[in-house]
């Protein structure tokens, strides 16, 4: 069943529902039929018992009579003294009509309805005490049950007949209603084929609003981020082929020209120096690469937090990577904080950030932390030029250019440690300089 076309498994479904609907009224009705039937029955034979009060003939010596209508027949009997019926006069034996007598005579209500099988049949009749010349009698009233089972009969078997006329012609709107269910999500299939193809560029387009179209919109996003995944990803490839192919092209071309004793800075101690400076940028450049992918492969991953001081981290940052630019001035203002992170990959992002404000800094960096109700705000700010308008959107993507011509993944990676722990990094223009701030969860 489920190798089967949708279409042809909705359509399954749907025969199977309405076949099962059928069967139970098949079972159902019969029962419930009767029961209606039985009660009008009872409902008959009291308006029957009435009309024969108000226009029947009750001035009879003995106080008995005997009459007749479609359904319904009725007696008149005392309750007292016997009575005597010859057998061609009555189809009811006589010792269930003194059983009826004994009835009446000890029946507390007026009327009362009785079941009796006779003569394998079902007798239904109904007992009225009433008063006949000023004797205690009663008028009984009764409907054998082949009435009502040709009743039961009759209609079931229009049931059926509609039943069978409605289940056959249910087939072709149930073949359409299947086909039409299973058009949209055949088409999605298509999609998602074409997606996995990594044929992504036709837009998924689904004109519904229901669990299908949600589907549908979904699935269009999905497509959407995996463009702008593919269009990132060869852009960090061309970016990573530019960056790299700089500092290697400038320290082959040093070797070859100090290995044909020609000295381009004038000396060989000078001419290592730059092999040495470009060998460091691609130490650096391929350090960041294998931690930004270890940073992808993190994010899949649940992190590993443990509960460290943010203001301590800081300040150990701030002692090892001040001396690079021993001239500037450092201002800390830290309030204690504890958070709960990988304080490796913390290590890192203050790194990357503290680096790139040692590269603008003219004079100061200020580094501060404050703590609230929710969050702690850790920003730092250098007076260095501000960051142009144009590049501020994407100043967190791989291998954007700087102020400086430099391209870099080092603020790249400050978001993703920043997004794997919870927290929202930003960068402002302020105070005739740039400021970065990073909303941190307080520990829970």
């Amino acid at each position: 069943m489920r190798n089967k076309p949708l279409a042809f498994q909705i359509w399954i479904v749907f025969s199977g529902i309405l076949l099962a609907i059928s069967l139970l009224l098949v079972i159902l009705f019969p029962t419930t039929l009767r029961g209606f039937f039985t009660k009008e029955i009872y409902k008959t034979i009291e308006n029957e018992q009435l009309v024969l009060m108000e226009y029947g003939n009750l001035d009879n010596n003995l106080g008995i009579e005997k009459q007749n209508d479609r359904s319904v027949t009725h007696l008149y009997l005392p309750i007292q003294r016997s009575f005597y019926f010859y057998k061609n006069e009555i189809e009811l034996p006589g010792d269930f009509l003194r059983q009826t007598q004994e009835l009446a005579a000890n029946q507390k209500t007026s009327v009362y309805q009785y079941e009796k099988n006779l003569k394998n049949q079902t007798l239904f009749y109904v007992i009225r005490k009433i008063s006949v010349n000023g004797e205690p009698s009663y008028l009984l009233s009764y409907s054998w049950d082949s009435y009502r089972n040709d009743l039961v009969f009759t209609l079931y078997k229009r049931l059926m007949l509609v039943m069978g006329i409605v289940f056959l012609f249910s087939w072709i709107p149930s073949i359409w209603l299947a086909r039409y269910l299973s058009k949209p999500i055949v088409k999605l299939e298509k999609h998602v084929k074409n997606i996995a193809d990594q044929e992504w560029h036709e837009p998924v387009e689904v004109d519904r609003n229901d669990e299908i179209g949600k589907l549908g919109q979904t699935i269009e996003k999905m497509r959407q981020h995996l463009v702008r995944k593919d269009e990132a990803q060869q852009t960090l490839l061309q970016n990573i082929s530019h960056d790299l192919k700089t500092p290697v092209m400038v320290i082959r071309g040093y070797a070859r020209s100090v290995n044909d004793g020609i000295f381009p800075k004038g000396d060989l101690s000078s001419t290592m120096d730059v092999i040495e400076d470009e060998s460091e940028k691609l130490e650096k450049k391929i350090k960041d690469l294998l931690y930004l992918t270890k940073l992808d492969f993190l994010s899949t991953r649940k992190p590993r937090k443990s509960e460290f001081r943010i203001d301590t981290l800081i300040r150990e940052e701030v002692e090892r990577i001040k001396w690079a630019k021993p001239e500037l001035n450092w201002k800390l203002s830290l309030e204690e904080g504890v958070i709960d992170g990988d304080s490796e990959q913390w290590e890192k992002l203050l790194e990357n950030l503290f680096e790139n404000s040692l590269r603008y800094a003219d004079q100061v960096i200020s580094v501060s932390t404050k703590k609230d109700q929710s969050n702690l705000l850790l920003s730092i700010w250098n007076d260095g030029p501000p960051i142009d308008d144009d590049m501020m959107e994407q100043l967190f993507e791989p291998f954007q250019k700087g102020q400086k011509g430099e391209f870099g993944i080092g603020l790249s990676i400050v978001k993703r440690i920043a997004d794997l722990h919870g927290s929202k990094v930003r960068a402002v223009n302020e105070r005739n300089g740039a400021a970065f701030y990073i909303e941190i969860p307080n520990r829970k």
